[in-house]
């Protein structure tokens, strides 16, 4: 009789663990404050599945409103709540470059819900723009937590590459259209100043886009960041030799740069780092230009201004450059670069046409990934669309479905086909738009499975 209750003891406990813990007998909105001070939201429904989903919102500026979020948008929130996903995320303790409190603060919201809720069969981290970094660092730091990751529209070549790549379009713009106007691109005293240098550039780029020349070098700038030359659903798609039309898209985007990423949240980010952790030196903007897909692009514009682009990319390269602090490079090395090593299997989507987080950004993870022999646990896939994070419901569903089919079976199968099928089941009412692609090469990846990018 000890032997059978023993055994009937063990096998209750068994099926404590295998099954997901039961809320309530209604659904349950939970809202609080976590000990760093993050905000927290979880959703959970009565009839939960199993499988929580810890959700990473993009990048909030300092000093903006700074909610909990758990999925990116209520169309999706309400699908995966009727299909009975328990919903989580956290605000973070801090705006801007918050990697740091970003971190800690996804984990011990996922801890609270395991206090709260019990044990989940399954946990998956997902995330958009830097909830997209956010996740991935999450994935490859944190494997024993999950069991796969979905980054969406992700910061995915991670810090130290993402503000040289800011850098680079900034330093030709003042270069060729502010020479000697000392406007500072980098190590800012403070906000004050970098909105200042943000005003003073955005004043020689508005002038310069009313004469052909200054539009051929904006163009050139926009090249050096990969800016689409369709990169907002607002704007009407362009011919691919509509160079003017394309350009004056690029234009608009690059204004927004900026006004935002390149000024105001790099200083914000500077003084997280304790410096400046980016670098131009030893950079051949004529290589780089060359392997930009908008080449051909920049080289008509110049062609039809009569301007020579040998001499605007000879005056880059004579032009002094801008150091790093090496101890900054170091903090950002430290907290905000990945190695693309992946324990579980990890899903990473993209429009083609973002300015913002442009898509070659891709290519720098898929590099990091290769050499960290994890090529087997990642894929990517595109959406054929213009703008930052523009998936609609059934396109993120579509990626979060994937995934799961990827768990449940040990295969992958990410072609646009499966992708857009998977789309219209979950949103009918919208053209799902997968489509093949491969991005060229990220300008200057920077990830930690390369040894040779320890030093700028």
């Amino acid at each position: 009789m000890r032997i059978r209750l023993a055994l009937l003891t063990a096998c209750l406990s068994l099926a404590a663990t295998a099954l997901p813990a039961q809320a309530a007998a209604t659904d349950t909105h939970l809202e609080g404050r976590l000990p760093s001070g993050a905000a927290y939201v979880m959703d959970v429904p009565a009839s939960w599945n199993g499988t929580v989903l810890l959700y990473s919102h993009g990048y909030t500026p300092a000093g903006a409103p700074n909610p909990a979020q758990n999925t990116p948008g209520a169309a999706a929130r309400d699908t995966l709540l009727a299909e009975g996903y328990a919903l989580i995320g956290s605000s973070y303790a801090t705006t801007g470059w918050a990697v740091t409190e970003a971190v800690p603060d996804q984990l011990a919201t996922l801890d609270l819900f395991t206090q709260r809720f019990g044990a989940a069969r399954r946990t998956l981290a997902w995330g958009t723009s830097y909830g997209g970094f956010v996740t991935a660092m999450l994935a490859e730091r944190h494997p024993g937590r999950f069991d796969g990751s979905l980054s969406m529209c992700g910061l995915v070549q991670g810090g130290v590459a993402n503000w040289n790549s800011t850098l680079d379009p900034v330093f030709a713009l003042r270069t060729l259209l502010a020479p000697g106007s000392g406007v500072p691109l980098a190590d800012f005293a403070g906000q004050a100043e970098a909105v200042a240098a943000a005003k003073s550039l955005t004043s020689k780029v508005d002038a310069a886009q009313r004469t052909p020349e200054g539009r051929a070098r904006i163009a050139l700038a926009a090249a050096l960041h990969n800016i689409p030359g369709h990169n907002d659903p607002s704007q009407a798609e362009p011919g691919p030799t509509d160079w003017q039309a394309r350009q004056a898209n690029q234009y608009t985007a690059v204004r927004g740069l900026l006004q935002m990423p390149a000024f105001s949240w790099r200083q914000e980010a500077e003084s997280r780092a304790g410096g400046n952790p980016s670098w131009n030196t030893g950079v051949d903007y004529g290589v780089m230009l060359a392997r930009s897909p908008l080449y051909k692009e920049v080289t008509e514009l110049y062609k039809e201004a009569g301007l020579s682009l040998r001499t605007d990319l000879s005056a880059l390269g004579r032009a002094p450059r801008i150091s790093a602090d090496a101890s900054a490079v170091r903090w950002m090395r430290d907290t905000s670069v990945l190695s693309g090593r992946l324990a579980d299997p990890q899903l990473n989507i993209h429009t083609t046409g973002d300015a913002l987080i442009p898509v070659q950004a891709q290519s720098a993870y898929r590099r990091a990934g290769t050499a960290a022999g994890s090529s087997g646990l990642l894929r990517q896939a595109y959406v054929d669309g213009p703008g930052h994070c523009t998936f609609t419901t059934g396109e993120t569903l579509a990626a979060l479905r994937t995934l799961e089919h990827r768990l449940d079976t040990g295969r992958w199968d990410v072609s646009p086909g499966t992708l857009n099928a998977r789309a219209r089941a979950a949103d009918p009412a919208a053209e799902p738009r997968y489509a093949p692609y491969r991005p060229t090469a990220y300008p200057r990846p920077y990830d930690l499975s390369h040894p040779g990018d320890a030093r700028p």
